[in-house]
Formats: structure tokens, C-alpha cells, sequence
């Protein structure tokens, strides 16, 4: 499958980004990796970052870093969000209605992965499907109005894992209560993200709404996605070959941050890191497999996805 290299052989890069002053960016998982290398990287062209994390100590951490390194007066602040927990989510977002008048772009960035024994939440899914997905769809259709009334975006950080494992949602076991393994849950949780991100699209262009929504990947980079959820095999195998294969989380938030603020992007989409396997490299339109694109396994995620979480979403 060939792609548009719409930036040319170096891809794209942050220079690109002009001043964002005025705008307000909403970010997920944002208090280290990928999530707080994009708040630098949108902070330093003035923008206000509005960081969404459970922990708040790690959150006053890390606004103590940004605010050292662009001074007091950088505009970031900090809104709890636990996307495992749908209650916890809508409290964010009333909050977020409440205090943000404006949403230039949501970046759903958060994510956990490889979570070695099946975990439900309290909302009873399996953990990786919960966080990445339905926690983010309820977060997404809440604020959508926001977004829409600022001609916004709607960022989906998703994975090259939605061509592997079973490549499909397995409605008829969403929680693999049968046979769970690390590898499969978090690529169906990858998949359906993509999945609903694509059939946003389709539906924001059928009613003409003033919303692009974007998709994006961050390659194989050094964060700590691993550390919380992963089998300890797992982790010391990613801390040996990480160093080798694997680009910075600094690199690893360019898609995202190209996703918020480039103009010019293609709707159905795919972008991240093109070289080796696209986990590192220039950052510019990558290939997608058709199965992402599937309208009819979307429209019946959609409408589970809309049952799961209690939110009846028109866009």
C-alpha cells in the first residue's frame, strides 16, 4: 500500500507548529511520556494545556517542571481523570465544561498496555478496553459540543497493534472471559479506538459538523506504558531492547502533537513514524490496513459502545 509523504523525507517536526497563543489543547495521560512531551511541545508556542491524569501528586510534579522550564506563567492545569472509571470520567468532564470555554483539540493519549492477567473494571470490562476505548468514547462525547462550538479536534493516539492479534472486536467475548491473553485484549483495545475514530469522522461529515477528528500512532518510543501492567518478562525485555529499537518519548509525541495543530491532514488516515516497520523515523502518513475501516464492525461498536457507557451520542 503506497502513501502520500506529505512532508517530504524528513516528515514533519514541531518547527512547523506557529504560535498558539489563544488556544486551548486538552491532553490524557499527560504528566510524563508521550502525554507530557506534547504539553512541552504545545506549551512552548503559548498554547494552554489542560492535563487529564489520575495522579495528582505526579500531575503537581510534573506542572512544576513545565512551569520551571517556561516560567510561572505557563498556562497548565490539571483536571483528575481515572478513564477506568466511568463516574470518574464524567466528573471530569462537568469539570472541564465548567472551567474550559473553549477546546481547540482533545488528544486521547492515554493508554495502558500488555496488562498480564485479565483485570475487569468496575464498570465491569476487561482494563484495556475500559481505558483505551470506552473511557475515552464517553470522554470524547461529552465534551464534543465544547469541541464543536470551537471548530476543534478530536486526536485518537493509536497503535500498530490494531493489525495484529485478532484483528477484529470480538464482540461476542469483549472481555475474553475464554481466553485472555495480554497481547490480543490490547490489540482489540487499539482497534476499537481507531475504529471509533474513523466512524467519528464519517459521522461529523455526514451532519457537517465542525470537528476534525485525526489519527495518529507513536511508534515504538521509551516511555512507561509497560511499567504498571506488564508481566515482569515483559518489562525486562522491553528495558534490554528499548535502547536499541526504540526512538524518544519526545519523538514518539510528534504524531500527536502534528494531529493537533497541522493543518491539511487527511481524514481517513493514518500517521506516525514511517521507518522500520513504522516504530521510528519520520513522522508523515503511514499505511492502514483496511480492516480499520470496517462500517459495519463500527456501527456495531458504536452502539455498543454507547450501551457500555450510558451516553446516547449523535454527532
Amino acid at each position: 500500500m503506497t502513501t502520500e509523504k506529505h512532508f517530504g523525507p524528513q516528515g514533519w517536526t514541531p518547527d512547523r507548529i506557529g504560535s498558539l497563543k489563544g488556544k486551548t489543547y486538552i491532553i490524557t495521560g499527560a504528566n510524563a511520556g508521550a502525554g507530557f512531551e506534547a504539553t512541552r511541545a504545545l506549551l512552548s508556542k503559548g498554547a494552554k494545556v489542560v492535563m487529564m491524569n489520575r495522579n495528582a501528586d505526579k500531575s503537581a510534579a510534573a506542572i512544576e517542571t513545565l512551569k520551571r522550564e517556561y516560567s510561572s506563567d505557563a498556562d497548565v492545569t490539571f483536571v483528575r481523570l481515572d478513564l477506568a472509571v466511568l463516574d470518574s470520567v464524567r466528573e471530569a468532564a462537568s469539570e472541564l465544561l465548567d472551567t474550559v470555554p473553549q477546546i481547540d483539540a482533545l488528544i486521547c493519549n492515554a493508554a495502558i498496555a500488555q496488562v498480564a492477567k485479565q483485570e475487569i473494571t468496575v464498570d465491569g470490562f476487561e482494563s484495556q478496553l475500559g481505558v483505551n476505548h470506552f473511557g475515552h468514547f464517553l470522554l470524547c462525547g461529552l465534551l464534543f459540543d465544547r469541541i464543536e462550538q470551537s471548530h476543534g479536534r478530536i486526536v485518537v493516539v493509536g497503535s500498530n497493534a490494531y493489525k495484529m492479534g485478532l484483528k477484529k472486536i470480538q464482540f461476542e467475548d469483549l472481555n475474553f472471559d475464554k481466553n485472555y491473553t495480554a497481547w490480543n485484549a490490547y490489540a482489540q483495545s487499539k482497534l476499537a479506538q481507531m475504529m471509533f475514530a474513523y466512524e467519528l469522522q464519517r459521522r461529523v461529515e455526514a451532519s457537517s459538523k465542525h470537528v476534525q477528528v485525526r489519527v495518529c500512532h507513536p511508534g515504538a518510543s521509551r516511555t512507561n506504558l509497560l511499567n504498571d501492567t506488564a508481566s515482569l518478562p515483559m518489562k525486562m525485555l522491553w528495558k534490554v531492547i528499548s535502547p536499541f529499537i526504540a526512538q524518544s518519548a519526545e519523538r514518539g509525541s510528534w504524531p500527536e502533537v502534528m494531529c493537533a495543530t497541522e493543518d491539511g491532514l487527511k481524514p481517513q488516515a493514518l500517521y506516525g513514524p514511517t521507518k522500520r516497520a513504522e516504530t521510528v523515523g519520520p513522522v508523515n502518513e503511514c499505511p492502514l490496513e483496511p480492516l480499520a475501516l470496517d462500517q459495519e464492525a463500527a456501527t456495531q461498536l458504536w452502539s455498543v459502545s454507547e450501551q457500555k457507557v450510558a451516553l446516547t451520542w449523535s454527532p
